[in-house]
């Protein structure tokens, strides 16, 4: 009963309360006292906000709220949505008062289903969840759901044979997104991630349940891609990790480097202060198979850890992605719209406006009153009233400075050569000029940290054609050019997205980017037969009877993340916004 009544209670705040305004899910992951599984809650408000057009339709016309009197509109949506669309029906005994309230109807409001569904044209109703799904998704309907396919359990390959093989591949996202049907596309960009028809229910597949492959947009894909961990790269910490999308990518890109019959030598330092949060880390790690690469450390503060502690010795690459504004993220700031059926003698209950210019004045207020003030949703979900510019200056200000905070004490870890720093932010104070201030700082210079030009990334990305704004970086070309970004409203499907790179030579008295070992053309590490890795004769020559002492000494060169091949193609092994925790 706690389900229905829940939910109701969500479906009906207003947004004017801060606590728990703002989007769906926000509304119900912010609510501490719920009884009922949040993700049943979520589920049951979402759908039925999709069906409600439908729904209240076939309320109205059954006459189900004169005959239902303790029915309230919302509540009578909930349970109908259940009794028409649950596989399971309404989840209530068969003799609790609720249930009777809605069987008892249950002729009626199957054939007022039915005529709806002719009504639109609809063939089955498989057709018109496909109607219903293409409406509700408006704007949303140009993006595709990309999927991560998780190395560390399945490969692309499988997945195309099995999860997706009744699929039509494409050669565009725009394909994907502009046609009815099934249809797929494999990203030019990212290794092993997918762009599918956005109407297709894959929450509902085996290989998502299972975590083989992994909701999460490709613009998150960015940042673990970007920073290209290889072996002798050493151990990576994710500073902000939860929901840990971009922690099990990260996992997944250094298993796929492990050397055939070796085992893993790297750890994966995943970060994640809120304890709430880092449950559903824990929770996403498990699920991707990534628990014996990635050490958590639950309600662990990032800035809070000595980088110089014997822990972090061998932290070669850093990957920060702290809390932003959330500005470029598809859908946050909105709430879905419900279609609420009108209750029996409700316009009669309606007060008459008072005539006059009284009348006018009273409704430019009333207007005014009910204006919703825009709130602005950071990636954590935290909500704040943005009435003024100079309120949204304000809040960038913070958020910013916390940023280039991170930013400055990850330069301190002493064996780092790598960090990517991005936020799913579109406002500059948030990214170039993070960067330029970084960049600027007495740290970054004593350390001979800089900013990982074009021609250093790795191929995907230096192939990306959007690229950071001049302006912004203060007139750098060459700064902006290094800096990426991704737009939610330029038609390639992304949502709003900005990374950026940083490198620093490793100290070494061989000055060689490419580190003691020789690479193929696909930048992976040359053995002989023994399987011993193959050094480049600089490193020979200086080492007495061709012993590897000097490789011990520089084994962590930094690669300047420059790699001509994308990151996973090289691995044998099976690949995984696990849907239920989006990044």
């Amino acid at each position: 009963m706690s389900l229905y009544h829940e939910t109701t209670e969500i479906l009906s705040l207003t947004s004017s309360n801060t606590n728990t305004g703002g989007n769906l899910k926000t509304r119900i992951f912010g609510k501490n006292d719920l009884k009922s599984p949040r993700q049943q809650v979520y589920a049951l408000a979402l759908e039925t906000c999709k069906w409600s057009p439908i729904l209240k339709e076939v309320i109205e016309k059954a006459d189900l709220l004169r005959h239902e009197r303790k029915l309230s509109p919302l509540l009578a949506l909930l349970l109908v949505h259940d009794f028409l669309l649950s596989k399971k029906g309404i989840a209530l005994p068969a003799s609790h008062g609720l249930r009777s309230s809605i069987e008892r109807h249950k002729a009626r409001l199957n054939s007022e289903f039915t005529r709806a569904r002719l009504r639109r044209k609809a063939g089955s109703l498989e057709a018109l969840k496909e109607q219903v799904a293409a409406e509700f998704l408006a704007d949303a309907a140009g993006y595709p759901r990309w999927i991560r396919v998780n190395a560390l359990k399945s490969t692309i390959e499988e997945q195309l044979t099995t999860t997706f093989a009744d699929f039509t591949r494409v050669l565009s996202v725009r394909e994907v997104t502009s046609k009815p049907g099934k249809f797929l596309h494999v990203d030019d960009h990212i290794p092993n991630l997918l762009a599918i028809s956005p109407r297709f229910e894959i929450t509902k597949t085996e290989a998502y349940t299972s975590g083989a492959i992994i909701l999460q947009d490709k613009a998150s894909c960015f940042p673990a891609y970007l920073l290209d961990p290889h072996s002798e790269d050493g151990d990576v910490i994710d500073s902000c990790s939860a929901p840990g999308n971009k922690t099990t990518h990260l996992a997944a890109i250094v298993h796929s480097r492990i050397p055939e019959n070796e085992t893993c030598s790297q750890t994966v330092f995943a970060f994640e202060k809120d304890p709430k949060r880092s449950k559903t880390l824990e929770k996403m790690v498990k699920l991707a198979g990534a628990q014996e690469i990635t050490r958590m450390s639950f309600g662990q503060d990032f800035l809070r850890v000595d980088p110089n502690s014997e822990l972090f010795a061998n932290v070669g690459c850093l990957l920060l992605d702290p809390s932003c504004s959330g500005s470029g993220i598809v859908g946050r700031d909105d709430m879905p719209t419900i279609h609420l059926p009108e209750a029996p003698g409700a316009a009669a209950s309606k007060p008459s406006p008072n005539p006059g210019r009284k009348r006018k004045r009273d409704d430019d207020a009333s207007a005014a009153k009910e204006t919703p003030q825009p709130v602005m949703v950071d990636d954590d979900g935290k909500e704040t009233l943005v009435s003024s510019e100079k309120e949204l200056k304000a809040r960038l200000e913070a958020l910013s400075s916390f940023q280039l905070t991170l930013l400055l004490h990850a330069f301190k870890f002493p064996a780092a050569r790598k960090i990517t720093y991005s936020t799913c932010s579109i406002h500059a104070e948030e990214n170039e000029q993070v960067v330029l201030k970084a960049l600027q700082s007495d740290i970054a210079k004593e350390r001979g940290w800089r900013i990982a030009t074009r021609d250093k990334q790795v191929r995907g990305l230096r192939e990306w054609p959007v690229r950071g704004s001049v302006e912004a970086s203060n007139g750098d070309s060459e700064i902006a050019e290094a800096c990426i970004r991704s737009y939610k409203d330029d038609g390639r499907g992304v949502m709003g997205f900005f990374v950026a790179g940083f490198i620093r030579d490793a100290a070494s008295s061989v000055e060689d980017g490419d580190g003691p070992y020789l690479r193929d053309d696909e930048g992976r590490i040359i053995r002989d037969v023994s399987g011993m890795p193959t050094l480049k004769p600089a490193y020979r020559s200086s080492a007495p009877n061709g012993s590897t002492s000097k490789v011990a000494e520089n084994e962590r060169e930094d690669d300047d993340m420059a790699s001509d091949e994308p990151s996973e193609s090289d691995s044998d092994a099976g690949e995984d916004e696990w849907g239920g925790f989006a990044d």
